[in-house]
């Protein structure tokens, strides 16, 4: 997204969605999806390769909306997560995509490593969005969640008053297109139109919930590292089922722990966002297990649903450049304030992306 914030308002003046190109889609597939440390060789090829995609990607935004790269403050680059372990000992976050190089590719200062210092104070290092959500969908009255569905499901808590926390309720989007792309060509399910067909088997729905992880108390964060076709097929149960009806299984997983994570809030309504808001079976899910509790696209309050995430971190970019501490106290669980992210000067006068 290219956007421009006045206050505490977001005007988007262009937005563009690339994929990855096939063969890099695989490569990080198969070093994320393990669940172990990527090893380091994996680590930096990853590294250069997605900054050369993002800066590609980033001047190309740049082109289709005829800014010059002058223009732009800052590019807030979050990076692909390929491991995150905020827990035990030695806590870790690693999102490739090498900051220094972006900068140095489009010759714009570039923003990143926006989870390490909120994990060095404490904290899970996620989820960062109930920071922008505060800023732009803060109730006039009572309290409000704002749910964004991507591949993992997160949920900020705001209230008019300000206060704001936040947490990864478990998998939203990533079980359902990991497993519709092991059984078909498709890479998603389309409006959940296969989930919908599906039944659910309230066997393996137990065992999935059973997860320890569901029973966590916040601050709580987790990733596909760990909830991905490994975690779903090491229940016994799967194989013995139709395809489709673990589809829709799976869905009635994501709306389960999700509803079971609103409901203790008691919203006046919730703000939806994130891939998942185009899965209508996803959706009537829940509005089904949150009888009483409007459901609302982000849109309606301002913010296409689909940018809310890439918004997010050009503000943080924005915070970071103002050099502007962010409390994340009640949603991480970090000790102290901190500055989230690094700042990347370009190195180069004549630039490549």
């Amino acid at each position: 997204v290219l956007v421009s914030f006045e206050q505490d308002l977001a005007r988007l003046h262009s937005k563009m969605c690339t994929p990855y190109p096939a063969d890099l889609a695989v490569y990080l597939k198969n070093i994320i999806s393990g669940g172990q440390r990527p090893e380091q060789q994996d680590l930096e090829e990853a590294d250069k390769r997605l900054a050369d995609f993002f800066s590609h990607a980033a001047m190309t935004l740049l082109e289709k909306a005829d800014i010059q790269a002058s223009s732009v403050a800052a590019i807030g680059s979050h990076g692909q997560t390929v491991r995150h372990h905020p827990a035990g000992p030695e806590p870790e976050t690693i999102q490739s995509g090498n900051p220094q190089q972006i900068a140095d590719n489009t010759g714009i200062v570039t923003v990143g490593n926006f989870r390490q210092a909120d994990l060095a104070a404490g904290g899970q290092g996620a989820p960062l969005a109930p920071l922008l959500h505060r800023a732009l969908f803060r109730p006039a009255q009572g309290t409000r969640v704002v749910l964004n569905l991507g591949g993992i499901a997160n949920i900020s808590i705001v209230t008019s008053e300000g206060g704001v926390s936040g947490f990864d309720t478990g998998p939203a989007n990533c079980l359902l297109d990991a497993w519709i792309q092991k059984q078909s060509k498709e890479s998603f399910d389309r409006n959940g139109a296969w989930s919908a067909g599906g039944v659910v088997d309230n066997l393996l729905l137990l065992d999935l919930m059973n997860d320890t992880y569901f029973r966590k108390p916040a601050p709580k964060s987790t990733g596909v590292e760990y909830f991905n076709l490994d975690w779903l097929e090491s229940h016994a149960i799967v194989s013995s089922l139709p395809p489709q009806d673990v589809q829709a299984t799976l869905a009635q997983l994501t709306a389960s722990t999700v509803a079971a994570a609103v409901s203790q809030e008691r919203p006046g309504d919730v703000l939806v966002c994130g891939g998942g808001i185009h899965n209508d079976d996803l959706l009537e899910r829940l509005r089904a297990l949150l009888p009483g509790c409007p459901l609302q696209s982000t849109d309606e309050h301002g913010l296409d649903p689909d940018c809310v995430e890439a918004v997010l971190f050009a503000w943080l970019a924005r915070e970071r450049i103002a050099g502007r501490l962010q409390d994340t106290g009640s949603i991480t669980g970090a000790a102290e304030p901190v500055l989230l992210g690094d700042i990347f000067q370009p190195r180069r006068t004549h630039y490549t992306a």
